[in-house]
């Protein structure tokens, strides 16, 4: 048997502190003002340059709507089934607005906020939650006018 393969000659064993998923749930439960101004910060700056606003969470998904109404269901006559075409589609619109910005702004999050990172310590999971919350606020506006 080789020293190599000999379990005693070893006297120091090396494992990772952290596991994989070790999110930290504590600390991100101490920084929640942080994400609360996050969300805020999200919120208010997208539609801020905006003339109609806030308005445009529903203009928004409601002209997208309008718009595959008349493109797919009167020029190509996709057929909806029993459900009514702009029901159908203001639906998936909402779903897909969601999912697809919430991909598109955590994917981003961490060469935006690059400078902040570099400044101060905090969890860096707080940036993509405070996209999600930020996310989730609009899917909620947006459901409310669906329902």
């Amino acid at each position: 048997m080789s020293r190599k393969e000999d379990k005693s000659y070893w006297t120091t064993t090396i494992k990772a502190k952290n596991t994989l998923f070790d999110f930290r749930f504590r600390e991100l439960l101490s920084s929640k003002e942080l994400i609360a101004v996050l969300v805020r910060r999200d919120f208010v700056t997208v539609y801020k340059q905006t003339i109609l606003g806030p308005l445009w969470f529903i203009l928004q998904p409601m002209l997208t709507t309008v718009m595959y109404t008349f493109v797919f269901g009167n020029i190509a006559k996709i057929s909806t089934g029993s459900i009514p075409q702009p029901l159908f589609y203001f639906s998936g619109t909402i779903l897909w607005t969601f999912f697809s910005t919430l991909l598109l702004k955590c994917a981003d999050a961490f060469i935006a906020n690059a400078p902040m990172f570099g400044k101060i310590y905090f969890p860096r999971l707080a940036v993509p939650l405070s996209y999600v919350a930020t996310n989730f606020i609009t899917f909620l506006i947006q459901l409310s006018v669906y329902i």
